[in-house]
């Protein structure tokens, strides 16, 4: 795989940095998931596939010595603490830079590293809030919504960091040096948003939220809810798109206003909503797949994985365990992700081996099990 050879350090945290690590397993690295105590850490990574686990006491001195060790031989280090944590530990760039000139030191956080808020506490709520995405993200005459946690965390967060990582993994193949990746899910969010930024000269979000081309203003980039209590999506935004959906709905263009008429929108949405909601889902499914009128079903999770198209690509695979989640994407057509099938993780299950693979003798593991600053959590067989 693209990334085989590759050896990241992953310390354990919540959503942003776990698909970070996950993306770098799916595409080959070999990731380890620094872990606290099994006992008092609750495993919340649901985004352990390949990963190992190694239960690593920080806060004690031979733990933190035992992190540097591993970072020697380590060409990714993942945290994804507040501002401070790390140096407060002995661990920071500058000590783990020195020590490994190679290592790739990406840092994971809200805000950043420098500023205001740099030490505050915050979610993907407030870094969209800050970012000004969502300033965009809601209907007329109502208040901005965040889209779950997906555009911070995981995009701005997870995805650019794993995309600053990257790049700096084949910057070092030509200066040999490492570097500190600061990913900022408040900067990422942002940057995500550039066609907002750039695009504000060509009108498309010159009235109120809600009320623009892309933001639930037209009725031709919409959701309606079906018969069935189901929902179509519709993004017929080119005219030639555009005509098609009419066509499926019965309706005669040469009787309907502009297409462009702003003031018509609301009275078409309405007049879209009451014809959607006289066929089931799978109707309109029949009506419109095969055309170009930009219309499709909203799948659910438990659909999603049965849809035909989807099928067809194998976009969802099974683990072991037949978890169905979506095959790690883009398709490489020479080195493509070979996502692992096995389970994820218990916290602590491959402390032993990993230090064995790290250099660490079998009486240095032993040591640091009696002072508990390590833990195993091997998995009992079920007889």
């Amino acid at each position: 795989m693209a990334l085989s050879g590759v050896r990241v350090l992953e310390l354990a945290g919540l959503a942003p940095s776990p698909l970070c690590g996950m993306i770098l397993a799916d595409f080959g690295a070999q990731v380890v998931r620094v872990d606290r105590s099994p006992r008092s850490a609750m495993n919340t990574d649901v985004q352990g596939r390949g990963k190992r686990s190694l239960a690593l006491d920080l806060k004690q001195g031979p733990g933190a010595a035992a992190l540097r060790r591993l970072c020697l031989r380590a060409d990714v280090l993942v945290e994804p603490f507040r501002h401070g944590v790390m140096e407060k530990l002995g661990l920071g760039p500058k000590v783990l830079l020195q020590e490994n000139p190679k290592l790739i030191y990406a840092r994971l956080t809200g805000f950043g590293q420098s500023g205001r808020y740099a030490k505050s506490a915050g979610h993907d709520i407030n870094y969209l809030a800050l970012s000004g995405v969502l300033s965009k993200l809601g209907r007329k005459d109502e208040n901005p919504y965040a889209p779950v946690n997906l555009l911070a965390d995981f995009a701005g967060g997870g995805v650019m960091c794993a995309m600053g990582i990257i790049m700096a993994l084949y910057e070092r193949t030509k200066s040999g040096k490492g570097q500190v990746v600061d990913a900022s899910m408040v900067e990422g969010a942002a940057y995500l948003s550039s066609f907002l930024w750039k695009s504000q000269n060509l009108g498309l979000w010159n009235r109120l939220r809600g009320e623009n081309l892309l933001d639930s203003g037209a009725p031709f980039y919409e959701t309606y809810k079906t018969l069935d209590g189901k929902f179509m999506a519709v993004g017929a935004i080119e005219p030639q798109f555009y005509e098609q959906l009419i066509k499926g709905l019965g309706l005669d263009l040469d009787k309907l206003p502009s297409q462009l008429s702003f003031s018509d929108w609301p009275e078409m949405k309405k007049m879209f909503a009451a014809i959607f909601s006289k066929k089931t889902q799978a109707k309109w499914c029949r009506i419109f797949d095969g055309t170009d009128a930009c219309v499709t079903p909203v799948l659910s999770l438990d659909e999603v994985a049965l849809h035909q198209h989807n099928k067809e690509r194998g976009s969802f695979i099974k683990n072991d365990q037949e978890e169905i989640s979506p095959r790690p994407s883009p398709l490489l057509s020479r080195t493509p992700a070979t996502p692992s099938p096995r389970r994820d993780p218990f916290i602590g299950e491959h402390t032993d081996e990993i230090l064995l693979e790290f250099g660490f003798t079998k009486e240095e593991i032993a040591k640091l099990h009696s002072e508990k600053v390590i833990e195993f959590n091997k998995p009992k067989a079920n007889l």
